[in-house]
């Protein structure tokens, strides 16, 4: 590959909705977010929690989560993740909820899935642990929204029944 190759960008601006413009036809460049993924896994009276071993968070505990990639289905993005840091295997039961903040750009999906297979141990560089834990004595959460997202699947899995 050549050294010289040049890529002729043009020079973007500050457009008036807070977004930036191309500078020679005056174009949006809309910036699209970004979609993460989380499960609530049920499992021996308890929910599967995974100890973080990247920030944020280092040490706190979470549900499995991660990225969704281009072009992967979301519920495929959630069962991969489960998979990778805590082995097992799952199949998605519901969405609980989509969550998002004022200029945060990841919006995070939330499903309840159901275990199919699998062994439940810490399964990558990502996770430092995996516990199950009860309701009423969950370990120190890693975010805010964490508590939230428990409170609102318990309401809705008594709601459903």
């Amino acid at each position: 590959m050549s050294g010289d190759h040049k890529h002729d960008f043009p020079s973007l601006r500050s457009g008036p909705h807070g977004h930036p413009v191309c500078s020679e036809c005056g174009r949006t460049i809309w910036s699209d977010p970004k979609i993460a993924c989380a499960a609530i896994i049920p499992m021996d009276g308890g929910i599967v929690m995974i100890q973080r071993a990247i920030e944020p968070a280092v040490g706190k505990w979470s549900f499995p989560s991660g990225y969704v990639n281009r072009g992967e289905k979301i519920e495929r993005a959630v069962e991969r993740e489960v998979l990778e840091e805590c082995g097992l295997e799952t199949v998605v039961a519901r969405l609980i909820g989509l969550y998002s903040k004022d200029h945060d750009p990841v919006i995070l999906s939330v499903y309840e899935v159901n275990v199919t297979g699998g062994v439940l141990h810490s399964a990558d560089n990502e996770t430092l642990d995996v516990g199950v834990f009860g309701i009423d004595d969950l370990p120190e959460l890693a975010f805010t929204h964490d508590r939230q997202i428990i409170d609102e699947w318990l309401n809705s899995t008594s709601a459903a029944q």
